[in-house]
């Protein structure tokens, strides 16, 4: 799925009679409408966040409405013609908005997972390989995730340009495996000397006993990747949104999408965001095109 500003611009969202309310009259019902990315579909959608919806009516004290567009576009769209209020975006999604729409990001959710709210990309090797660090890779073979996976691919990759690595011809041979499970069984079974993968998954592929700790060295590291952030429109009222905000912080072990289990939201800006902004650049990447 691409985005580009025309599209996002002059995206027709069919939702009837919800997006006709102008955002005066659902000021004087006191309704909130809090825009969802489209992992699925729209009700199952709803009904994964209800708990989310259910806590932040309770308390805002407010009517809080879920509002699924059919892709990031619609979401996008909705906050900029002011028929959504909050939403929720990926982290590439909101810096293509920042472009487009007049939105900020306030808010991040920490899974109980992880117990934080960002995670990193490494590059692994084993220990037996004789990569000690990045500047070991020449030459080797090695492996990507997808190329649209942020941990898998943009970041390490950008990471290694920056140490004055190229990716493009110093590698002995590439390959994208689809996944970072995989990534991690093609490190530790030797079909590849090096490859990326996130911490996190690293640590899940560890418990789930797809790769020995013990085997594995990690040669490189990110800086701290913000998690996906929940953001406003910049033009409602301060009071609303120190509400708002005061709402989502309040939040505690709930279960919402495809997030999981959370212990709580954090507080954000629209700064954390920048290293997505960095990234793009030095990759010379076109962000209308990224999810």
């Amino acid at each position: 799925m691409t985005i580009s500003r025309r599209t996002i611009l002059k995206s027709s969202l069919a939702a009837g009679a919800v997006l006709a309310a102008p955002a005066l009259v659902r000021a004087q019902t006191k309704l909130i409408r809090v825009g969802l990315i489209p992992s699925e579909d729209s009700r199952a959608m709803l009904e994964s966040s209800a708990q989310l919806l259910a806590a932040l009516e309770r308390n805002l004290g407010i009517k809080v409405q879920g509002f699924v567009a059919s892709d990031y576009n619609g979401v996008i769209e909705a906050m900029r013609s002011n028929h959504v209020d909050v939403a929720y975006l990926g982290p590439f999604s909101y810096v293509l908005g920042t472009t487009v729409a007049a939105i900020e990001a306030f808010a991040t959710a920490e899974t109980a997972k992880s117990s934080r709210s960002y995670y990193r990309s490494q590059i692994i090797a084993r220990k037996d390989s004789g990569i000690n660090d990045w500047k070991d890779l020449k030459g080797r073979t090695f492996a990507f995730v997808d190329p649209s996976s942020t941990s898998g691919h943009l970041f390490p990759k950008a990471g290694l340009m920056k140490l004055g690595f190229d990716p493009e011809k110093d590698f002995g041979r590439v390959l994208f495996t689809g996944s970072h499970d995989a990534n991690a069984l093609a490190v530790a079974n030797k079909r590849v000397d090096a490859a990326t993968i996130a911490d996190r998954i690293l640590d899940a592929a560890v418990q789930k006993k797809l790769v020995d700790r013990a085997d594995i060295h990690v040669v490189w590291e990110s800086d701290p990747i913000p998690e996906s952030p929940t953001c406003w429109r910049k033009n409602l009222p301060e009071d609303l949104k120190a509400k708002i905000k005061s709402a989502f912080l309040d939040i505690r072990d709930i279960t919402w999408a495809d997030q999981g289990k959370l212990n709580r939201f954090v507080e954000t800006n629209d700064q954390a965001y920048d290293i997505i902004r960095e990234t793009a650049k030095v990759l010379k990447l076109d962000l209308t095109r990224m999810k």
